[in-house]
């Protein structure tokens, strides 16, 4: 542990200490992982421009939101995300009212290495709340009420999770075995088993057992518990995520770790890394509605069905349609006698889907890429600091 502080102190002193960081040693620091690229989103949601930067509700994108949520637990917060995603970054902290802290990574190298950094640039005995950029939870005070029950907990040793309660037998979430209360308080579970996305009957089944939970992957730990179950279960990654710490770049808000020591790191999702191994896991139920807005099935639940079950964002219309979902910001769209479709519309693509198929967008995605079609990765009107520019041809 003594060589992890030494590399844990070896970072630039203004990053690790940064003005905003006032308050108690032990308060919350919110991490929002904005690293996901959202291709199940396509078209509105692209590489250059993924979903948690698209203004998807009334204006507001999710990481917007998420900032705002967050904001009632902590002002000191810090987000971690891409060098090519900066200044959007920087823009959803500027409409959101709150002081950037922004640590770039130089490549995506999933949750792990994006948390271990986290952790790295956090004094020991902070309590961070890792939370993903792109999740839709509009009760805010039940998120913050269920966050505070996981606090001592957490100060406690233990890796908080949080189970949402489920409406249904999805298959695009893992699920939580949650066993009897681990600590005194009721609110805080043991969590007996992670189990992967299932098929449908499976799903079914958990369900119908009770006990089980979709995984928010939002979690609430000390930084040196993190540390600590790292360099336990994945030193590898805690061994690349120090050295690029220790060599870490203070710009104004940015703080870069250094690039040859990251790009040395496995790319490994925290689930895998350290939660299905650690057996310092507890989880907190959050009864609340939630959405990962994973998919263009579920951004069209977000919006209120007609007598017909049409759910019409922007400029569309329809005509003798039933359980129809259309996004059209631009011109309008028209749908006559459909039935279960999803037509999203944007300035160069349009996706017209059937409602059951939404999880392969991602897939059409990356055959358009391996054809060289420029939209699966980048949008006409392309944003910069400055504004933004449009290319007409």
């Amino acid at each position: 542990m003594d060589a992890l502080h030494s590399h844990h102190d070896g970072g630039p002193a203004s990053a690790s200490a940064p003005a905003s960081s006032s308050g108690s040693a032990s308060e919350i620091v919110p991490v929002i992982l904005c690293g996901g690229s959202g291709t199940r989103l396509w078209p509105l949601s692209r590489k250059a421009l993924p979903k948690q930067f698209v203004p998807l509700m009334a204006g507001r994108s999710l990481l917007e939101l998420t900032l705002r949520r967050v904001k009632d637990l902590s002002g000191n917060i810090l987000a971690v995300g891409a060098e090519d995603h900066r200044f959007l970054i920087a823009d959803c902290f500027d409409h959101a009212g709150i002081a950037p802290r922004i640590l770039l990574e130089p490549a995506p190298r999933n949750t792990a290495a994006a948390m271990a950094l986290a952790a790295l640039m956090s004094r020991p005995e902070q309590v961070l709340l890792f939370c993903p950029a792109d999740h839709h939870i509009p009760d805010t005070d039940a998120f913050c009420a269920a966050v505070r029950s996981g606090l001592s907990a957490a100060r406690a040793g233990s890796i908080v999770t949080f189970g949402v309660t489920p409406g249904y037998p999805s298959t695009a979430y893992g699920y939580i075995k949650a066993g009897g209360a681990a600590t005194a308080s009721a609110t805080v579970m043991r969590v007996e088993r992670f189990i992967e996305k299932p098929v449908r009957e499976v799903a079914e089944q958990l369900l119908l057992q009770g006990g089980h939970y979709w995984n928010a992957g939002i979690f609430l730990v000390q930084a040196s518990a993190l540390l600590a179950a790292l360099g336990e279960h994945a030193p590898d990654i805690l061994e690349s995520c120090s050295r690029a710490w220790a060599a870490a770049q203070q710009d104004g808000s940015f703080t870069r770790p250094d690039t040859e020591c990251f790009m040395q790191c496995r790319s490994d999702s925290i689930d895998y890394a350290v939660m299905e191994k650690s057996s310092r896991v507890a989880m907190v139920p959050f009864t609340g509605a939630w959405s990962d807005v994973g998919s263009w099935k579920s951004v069209s639940e977000l919006y209120p069905p007609d007598p017909d079950g049409n759910r019409i964002d922007g400029h569309g219309m329809s005509v003798g349609a039933r359980d129809t979902f259309i996004h059209a910001e631009h011109r309008p769209v028209v749908a006559v006698g459909t039935r279960d479709l999803l037509i999203v519309d944007t300035p160069d693509a349009v996706l017209i889907a059937d409602a059951g198929h939404s999880e392969q967008v991602k897939s059409a995605v990356a055959m358009l890429e391996a054809r060289g079609v420029a939209q699966a990765v980048v949008h006409r009107e392309v944003a910069r600091p400055w504004g933004s520019y449009d290319s007409i041809d």
